[in-house]
């Protein structure tokens, strides 16, 4: 980590809440309102999540699994997220998902007429602005935390 933290503080507490109140308050509660308010299925929305954990190499955002009503997704699902191309476990939605997350991180300016035309196939104007505000809160935050070296120390809530 590259923070200094004071004795006795949590890093994410400090960090997030108490090093630069203005914007981080700010920032977590966007954090949070896109778990506590998405509309997206579960599927769709941890495939996106994770295809940016992994892009960032956040540590901590690797390991989360969202939940919802008690249900998570399967254990296998990271590998099947690494592999959205061509694994069979994704339905066309939950793969777009992950291709949307991937190409929005890593070729942004490549997102093609083509492409637009797969995704709102199935997903409706609402679902892209809601995805692609998730898949920005988590590729600008899961880097923070990466580039800071706090991803070493999240301690999962509640685990």
């Amino acid at each position: 980590m590259i923070i200094d933290i004071p004795e006795g503080k949590d890093p994410i507490g400090y960090v997030w809440g108490e090093m630069v109140p203005g914007i981080g308050v700010a920032a977590a509660g966007f954090s949070l309102s896109v778990y506590e308010h998405s509309t997206l299925g579960l599927r769709e929305f941890e495939a996106a999540r994770l295809r940016i954990a992994q892009i960032n190499g956040c540590l901590f955002c690797q390991d989360w699994r969202t939940e919802r009503d008690g249900q998570k997704v399967e254990a296998e699902f990271p590998e099947a997220v690494t592999d959205w191309r061509t694994t069979e476990r994704f339905d066309e939605r939950t793969r777009l998902a992950a291709e949307y997350a991937e190409r929005y991180a890593t070729d942004h300016h490549g997102l093609d007429e083509q492409f637009w035309a797969r995704m709102f196939a199935q997903y409706s104007q609402a679902e892209v602005v809601e995805l692609s505000m998730s898949i920005g809160s988590w590729l600008a935050f899961g880097r923070l935390n990466r580039v800071l070296g706090l991803d070493t120390v999240c301690v999962l809530p509640g685990h």
